[in-house]
């Protein structure tokens, strides 16, 4: 009974010295690993120049060459991001850090060392930057300013309107592609919003449709749209006829002498409406072989009033 008692104390400190073992290897390991990576190491990093700021009509060439190659000094921990892909994106402003020439940019490394070292961090020692000066290819497109078009197909709820106009927070855009092709647009039109039983402010993006053109594109892609809607309501008003282009030498008596007009206008002007607000003409030189009425038209509106029409359709008049 005692043997087999010493037999399993034995064994209880034979594993527990095999645990033991484990973790102090382990923690000898890490103490391995962390004074490796705390020593200075030396190592070449590919810098892919991306340039931003870049005009929308350009198209930079996807070139192999458009790489710097760095030759740094860091600790192990600052380069352990590089054990696998040793590249890095070098962002260039191609307004301010380059000099443009016909076909390509220039920029010069070595007198922007600065940059890249900002951009690598300060865990990174420079020592050197192959080549001395990059040339980066483009190509050209056209490229002009049109009008933007909205189209729309809004119905609004029974009594709501638009209060004014729609208001864009762009009224043109750039147009880049092919020379023969951007020549013949004049504007560009948006896609159709369309919205049911609107009752609430107009605040929408909508966005630009070239699908009509080919290898065209347009800077920028969408447009914001805005609209206040409000309540409208019908309102008819009696409005005196003007008769114009009458000859001197022709007297005539027309009837009736007013028409009464029917018009939408939202609530808060409503009461602001007069009659001096509108005219109404009748245009004698319209008139056709034998003919004894007249057209009256509205040439005149408060620009806040809608839909307006005249209930009389005709002017029947004679001449004296």
């Amino acid at each position: 009974m005692d043997q087999k008692k010493r037999l399993n104390i034995l064994d209880h400190l034979k594993k527990k010295n095999v645990k033991l073992f484990i973790l102090f290897f382990i923690i000898a390991f890490v103490f391995l690993i962390f004074s490796k990576l705390s020593n200075d190491y030396k190592q070449t990093l590919k810098l892919k120049v991306n340039l931003v700021n870049v005009d929308d009509e350009i198209l930079l060439k996807n070139d192999s060459t458009n790489y710097i190659q760095a030759y740094v000094e860091a600790k192990g921990f600052a380069l352990m991001p590089f054990l696998f892909d040793n590249s890095k994106v070098l962002d260039i402003n191609a307004k301010s850090e380059v000099t443009t020439k016909p076909l390509h940019f220039i920029f010069d490394v070595s007198k922007h060392k600065y940059l890249i070292e900002a951009q690598l961090g300060s865990a990174y020692d420079v020592i050197s930057l192959m080549p001395d000066t990059l040339l980066i290819g483009y190509s050209k497109r056209a490229s002009k300013f049109v009008p933007v078009h909205f189209k729309s197909a809004i119905n609004y709820a029974v009594g709501y309107d638009l209060k004014g106009n729609y208001q864009l927070n762009i009224d043109s855009v750039k147009v880049v592609g092919s020379q023969e092709v951007v020549d013949t647009m004049s504007s560009v039109s948006t896609e159709t919003l369309s919205l049911n039983d609107l009752k609430s402010d107009l605040n929408n993006i909508v966005r630009l449709d070239i699908s009509k053109y080919k290898n065209i594109e347009v800077f920028p892609k969408t447009i914001e749209v805005k609209g206040e809607v409000v309540r409208f309501t019908e309102g008819t008003i009696e409005v005196p006829i003007i008769i114009t282009h009458k000859p001197e030498n022709v007297i005539i008596n027309y009837f009736p002498k007013t028409v009464t007009l029917s018009y939408y206008v939202d609530l808060e002007n409503y009461n602001n409406i007069e009659a001096l607000d509108f005219k109404v003409e009748c245009d004698f030189s319209e008139l056709e072989a034998n003919q004894t009425f007249l057209l009256p038209k509205v040439t005149k509106k408060p620009d806040f009033v809608k839909h307006v029409s005249i209930k009389q359709k005709q002017i029947d008049f004679i001449e004296l």
